[in-house]
């Protein structure tokens, strides 16, 4: 199983974000670093994934209407492939 640690004391854009995806699921180079891009890696990514949100209200204020559209990918992912778990 793969985790990715998401926390909001640290994260102030989407670019760490996905610096953090990129990095805990071992993302190709041409990895496209956004939400379109990401969807498609964790639907097509093999193993158990585990995402977890530390400090969500943190990174809430730090990304603004941007956190809530990445917790709809996450929730789209939820629904589209087993193996996957979040935890905020």
């Amino acid at each position: 199983m793969r985790y990715v640690i998401l926390d909001g004391r640290t994260i102030k854009d989407m670019d760490e974000v996905h610096g953090v995806f990129a990095e805990a699921l071992d993302l190709p180079d041409y990895y496209g670093r956004n939400l379109d891009a990401l969807h498609d890696c964790l639907t097509e990514q093999a193993g158990e994934i585990t995402v977890v949100i530390l400090e969500s209200e943190l990174m809430s204020a730090a990304l603004g209407d941007k956190f809530s559209r990445l917790l709809m990918l996450l929730s789209d992912v939820l629904e589209e492939r087993d193996g996957f778990s979040v935890y905020i």
